[in-house]
């Protein structure tokens, strides 16, 4: 017994791993194309009023790029959510492999997984509310 929990803890340490991979190639790539999307103009500005590398990239061209990339990287956050719930098939435990362990021990089959989309369901409307109010509240700045 002592083994086969070894190696699910292995499971789900490589299965985490992985996942987090995956979505941190895609937020990566978000934050470089919302800098890349800054004109080069305000680059050229920050320079020509005597700012650094540092404070033109701190003051001028990531506030402006984290308004542009808000709305995809909520789209990743909330993807992020929906896939853990795929890894849970490979050994991750979170809110479906939870709900298998109840329906087993229960046997309230569609109870269970209907509990278990409601709590998804909340989870992510409550992201999307949050974010939605943070766009409003960056696009205000404008």
């Amino acid at each position: 017994m002592h083994a086969s929990n070894s190696n699910a803890s292995i499971r789900q340490s490589r299965s985490g791993e992985v996942l987090a991979l995956f979505v941190g190639a895609y937020i990566a790539e978000i934050i470089r194309a919302g800098i890349q999307s800054i004109a080069k103009g305000q680059t050229e500005a920050a320079r020509s009023l005597g700012m650094s590398a540092f404070q033109n990239m701190a003051y001028i061209v990531l506030p402006q790029a984290f308004k542009r990339v808000l709305p995809p990287l909520a789209g990743q956050f909330i993807s992020l959510i929906k896939d853990s719930s795929l890894v849970s098939v490979i050994a991750i435990t979170d809110l479906t492999k939870s709900g298998r362990e109840i329906i087993t021990a229960s046997f309230a089959t569609f109870e269970i997984w209907f509990t278990v989309a409601l709590l998804y369901l909340v989870v992510t409307s409550v992201l999307s509310q949050l974010l939605f109010w943070l766009e409003r509240r960056f696009a205000r700045s404008d």
